[in-house]
């Protein structure tokens, strides 16, 4: 009988998506871009599946603090973000960068799930997972149409925190570079979401070994 994790999170081998991921790689990275790709696929194909009490067992660890539980939790979920990733192809990301941004979304679900819901994690990460590779393509369209006046923007940002950050001795909170730079601190929040960088791969294959 096939299981409810099973059903979300389809247990099958992932290395075929290997066939279908050079449309947005460029030429000169391609090799390198795939055998990532094959060594991610690989290791995080061979990750067990949880069932639902093992996931809530592991998320009232997380609640607790535990460090350990976290990483066991996002790594058991892994193969759940290269499914939901790859409904987003052809849409101006690579299938790894839709990955790295669907990590994002993961860990996020996994710091903010309340297993005393009774929801499954799975369906609860799901769309933490897309709202975060959504996210991303709507980046990736706005980056290549961004404004001349954002780009200065960003560069004043950029340049703000270096200098705050070496004044402080620690990074500036958000409020802090808002101040310096006299913009909201709404509109610094926006511009630290252009800027941020998405978890790379390797980081997340970390998990999975």
């Amino acid at each position: 009988m096939t299981s409810e994790a099973e059903e979300l999170i389809p247990d099958e081998p992932l290395e075929p998506l290997l066939e279908t991921v050079d449309d947005e790689v460029r030429p000169e990275t391609r090799d390198t871009s795939r055998a990532n790709l094959a060594v991610y696929l690989k290791e995080v194909g061979r990750i067990p599946i949880l069932d639902r009490e093992a996931e809530h067992a592991l998320a009232r660890r997380v609640q607790a603090g535990d460090a350990e539980a976290k990483a066991k939790l996002i790594e058991a979920n892994l193969r759940l973000v290269v499914h939901i990733a790859r409904r987003y192809m052809n849409r101006g990301l690579a299938l790894q960068d839709l990955i790295e941004e669907g990590n994002l979304g993961l860990i996020r679900a996994v710091e903010k799930f309340d297993p005393d819901r009774g929801t499954r994690f799975s369906t609860y990460a799901t769309w933490w997972i897309r709202q975060a590779v959504a996210r991303a393509l709507a980046n990736q369209a706005r980056t290549i149409r961004l404004p001349v006046h954002v780009e200065l923007l960003l560069g004043r940002y950029q340049r703000e925190q270096q200098r705050l950050t070496q004044e402080l001795g620690r990074p500036p909170t958000l409020d802090e570079v808002a101040g310096a730079l006299g913009m909201p601190p709404e509109q610094v929040a926006e511009l630290e979401e252009i800027r941020r960088p998405p978890v790379p791969l390797e980081a997340a294959a970390g998990w999975a070994t």
